[in-house]
């Protein structure tokens, strides 16, 4: 039983997603339902977030410089996401 929890923890992967000049890149991504999304801000000055406006506005922290967010995502389906303060930025995780 051990193994096959490791088997399927193994299976997990986490895809990053880059913010810089204002923009998600990639701006689209297909994963796998389990996997996680890690989005880091590798902007000079300018704080983000990431905001999920049909879950209720789920928001991650205000991310600055350098700094990180992740998201798991078990359920399949199509998840469009913005910035909190750009919402100019969009981005979309397929989750299959």
């Amino acid at each position: 039983m051990l193994a096959l929890f490791s088997i399927c923890a193994a299976a997990q992967q986490t895809v990053t997603v880059s913010m810089a000049e204002y923009k998600y890149v990639p701006a689209e991504v297909r994963i796998k339902a389990g996997d996680t999304v890690k989005w880091v801000n590798n902007e000079r000055r300018t704080s983000h977030s990431v905001l999920f406006p049909a879950e209720n506005s789920l928001e991650s922290t205000r991310m600055f410089p350098g700094e990180s967010w992740e998201r798991r995502f078990p359920v399949p389906g199509r998840y469009e996401y913005t910035c909190g303060p750009h919402p100019e930025m969009m981005g979309v995780i397929h989750v299959e």
